[in-house]
């Protein structure tokens, strides 16, 4: 089985990435039109994450792009300007709070199912399921907790994993954001 985690790792590691956040009305046909301006101009979204916000009538997605801050700020310009649109930032450089979400499946041979669990309560990873061949464990953190997390992990043997991408929330709610993300 190919070790997807260690490409995934490379990319996301590299410098370049931006986290977007973008509050929509819960249209359909939104997030297609906005997802279309990036590959328009052939930039691939690495991480995209949608869901309902705490108004039900909006969604908030946030996506990390491989771009420079430019050319985001260029793109989310024109994300403002779609309809349904209610706020376009980028939260790369700003006070927020990111967080992701994965489950990962991991053998665990006989001898070395303690150590394994050791291991992970370092990481506060929680066993979802757990089988006489291996564990399912969910881990949520930083991206870079959670690629630590599968560095410990990859040496037993990683059979499955999925990763729900990147969330991104300012941390203070009665900022405003300038053209440039900054908090004012």
């Amino acid at each position: 089985m190919t070790d997807v985690s260690s490409q995934f790792s490379k990319s996301e590691s590299s410098k370049g990435t931006r986290t977007l956040s973008i509050l929509v009305e819960n249209r359909f046909g939104v997030l297609s039109r906005i997802a279309g301006l990036f590959s328009a101009r052939g930039y691939n979204i690495e991480s995209l994450t949608v869901a309902r916000s705490s108004d039900p009538g909006l969604s908030r997605i946030t996506m990390v792009v491989r771009c420079e801050p430019l050319l985001a700020q260029q793109i989310l310009k024109q994300v403002d300007k779609l309809p349904n649109t209610v706020e376009a930032v980028d939260l790369t450089d700003t006070n927020c709070v990111e967080r992701e979400l994965i489950l990962v499946r991991v053998r665990a041979p006989e001898g070395k199912r303690t150590t394994l669990l050791t291991e992970a309560e370092i990481f506060r990873a929680r066993v979802v399921t757990a089988t006489p061949e291996n564990y399912v464990f969910e881990v949520t953190g930083d991206s870079g907790k959670v690629e630590a997390f599968l560095d410990v992990v990859r040496p037993y043997g990683i059979d499955e994993m999925v990763r729900t991408g990147k969330v991104a929330l300012h941390r203070n709610s009665t900022a405003k954001l300038t053209e440039k993300g900054e908090a004012v």
